[in-house]
């Protein structure tokens, strides 16, 4: 999706639309202060038994650990059910509890065969695929934005299929480092694919990798203390969306792709691609700083509609396990 032909309707548009300023930020965000209940070594056993075992045994071990999670994390079962009573439109069961702590457990283990290449045996239906190849036939990059829903890593079911498509995550450096930990204990070839910011070369290694043409990966359904947000109506309730990733890919000029991979259950996903903007038409125009502020919040406006589309259609791939809206 190109951007606007008039930028100042769009930044007018933007500021008379719901948005409240940003909360006062007087304590870290509720998703960094949860505490880590997965060691590396708790990992590195689910991985061992995933590859060595294989999928179904290691698919009987999380009924036992869902309902510990569903008995005894008091924080998340109540975020689970304060999401699910707004996507689902009525009060939540234990039987939806415990399938959204389930679903969260499958996507987490059918991780390990994705990144591990195993994913031959997975029916990965593409929607949106045309938008892949279009712009891997430009060759120049783009931000593939994300959320912690349903599978990320299913994408590498498409790099099977498009053999040119190269993928490269960007996270917080905090992040990276327990990221690469899994990797490492998964397939240690693939802990280069993640680039970690807040280093004096993480943007240059982002706009390499774009030069490149490769599909640079952010999820951008979490903002982090003093990153700037903006407020937008998600659920019927206004929610805080990083504009980060937003603003990264307007000062690089590259198009921004929304891909979610929505766990169906059994071996099957859905990966959906849709345009959510185009920077790169900032290429051609002198766009004044205001009006262009303005374009980067009307992306992440267009970024919640369909995160909040997705999350009603498949409410129990939603993996934020915490209060979203606080």
């Amino acid at each position: 999706m190109k951007l606007p032909l008039r930028a100042k309707r769009t930044a007018d548009a933007t500021a008379s639309s719901p948005i409240a300023p940003p909360p006062p930020r007087r304590r870290r965000r509720e998703w960094m202060n949860r505490p880590e209940r997965s060691t590396t070594a708790a990992i590195k056993f689910i991985v061992w038994v995933a590859l060595r075992l294989g999928r179904r045994a290691a698919r009987l071990l999380l009924y036992p650990i869902c309902l510990y999670f569903v008995l005894f994390s008091r924080k998340p079962r109540r975020a689970s059910a304060l999401f699910l009573s707004k996507a689902l439109g009525r009060p939540p069961g234990f039987g939806d509890l415990f399938r959204h702590y389930h679903v969260f457990a499958a996507c987490l283990l059918d991780r390990v065969f994705f990144l591990n290449d195993q994913s031959d045996d997975f029916d990965v239906r593409v929607h949106g695929e045309d938008i892949v190849i279009d712009l891997m036939q430009r060759g120049e990059g783009c931000l593939l934005i994300g959320a912690h829903m349903g599978s990320f890593e299913a994408i590498r079911m498409l790099g099977h299929r498009q053999h040119d498509l190269r993928v490269s995550l960007v996270m917080y450096e905090e992040n990276a480092r327990k990221i690469n930990s899994v990797l490492n204990a998964i397939n240690p070839l693939l802990s280069m694919e993640v680039i970690a910011l807040g280093r004096p070369d993480s943007m240059l290694r982002v706009r390499e990798r774009l030069d490149q043409g490769h599909f640079v990966g952010m999820l951008a359904d979490r903002t982090l203390d003093g990153e700037e947000e903006v407020r937008l109506p998600f659920l019927g309730q206004p929610a805080g969306f990083a504009l980060g990733p937003f603003q990264l890919a307007a000062m690089l000029k590259r198009p921004v792709v929304l891909m979610v991979g929505i766990y169906q259950g059994g071996r099957r996903y859905d990966v959906h691609f849709e345009r959510i903007a185009d920077f790169s038409d900032l290429k051609k125009h002198d766009w004044p700083v205001q009006e262009r502020s303005g374009l980067v919040r009307w992306a992440a406006g267009r970024f919640a509609d369909r995160l909040e589309h997705y999350a009603l259609s498949s409410p129990y791939n939603w993996f934020n396990f915490y209060d979203f809206w606080k």
